[in-house]
C-alpha cells in the first residue's frame, strides 16, 4: 500500500523559507517519480514541482521557478521541497504524490499516476 506523509508546513512571513518533506513507504521508492502539489481555498489542485526517478530531472511550475528546489534522498525514501522567498500566493495545503516519470522527464509537468495522496501540510505565508 502506497503511503505518503507530508511534513514541514507552518506559518511564515513573506520572504521567509520553509522546507517540506514527503516520507514514502509501501512501494519501491527508487522506481517512482514524486511530485509536490498544492491546493489553495477555492482553487484547483496544481502541480508545483516534480522529480524524476529515471534521470533525476525536475520540473517547476512557472510560479515557483527560481524560488523552490526539489530533491530526493532514495536512501531515506524522502522527497524534500525547499521553499524560499515565499509569497502570500504560496499559501495552500501542500501534498505529495507519485507521478508519471515520463511526463516529468519530458519536461511536461506533474501528472499523478495513482489515487494515493498524503494528508497534506498547511503552508501559510503572511504579508
Amino acid at each position: 500500500e502506497v503511503q505518503l506523509e507530508e511534513s514541514g508546513g507552518g506559518l511564515v512571513q513573506a520572504g521567509g523559507s520553509l522546507r517540506l518533506s514527503c516520507a514514502a513507504s509501501g512501494f519501491t521508492f527508487d522506481d517512482y517519480a514524486i511530485g509536490w502539489f498544492r491546493q489553495a481555498p477555492g482553487k484547483e489542485r496544481e502541480g508545483v514541482s516534480c522529480i524524476s526517478s529515471s534521470d533525476g530531472s525536475t520540473y517547476y511550475a512557472d510560479t515557483v521557478k527560481g524560488r523552490f528546489t526539489i530533491s530526493r534522498d532514495n536512501a531515506k525514501n524522502t522527497v524534500n521541497l525547499q521553499m524560499n522567498s515565499l509569497r502570500p500566493a504560496d499559501t495552500a495545503v501542500y501534498y505529495c504524490a507519485t507521478v508519471y516519470d515520463g511526463v516529468v522527464a519530458g519536461g511536461l509537468g506533474c501528472l499523478p499516476d495513482s489515487g494515493s495522496w498524503g494528508q497534506g501540510t498547511q503552508v501559510t505565508v503572511s504579508s
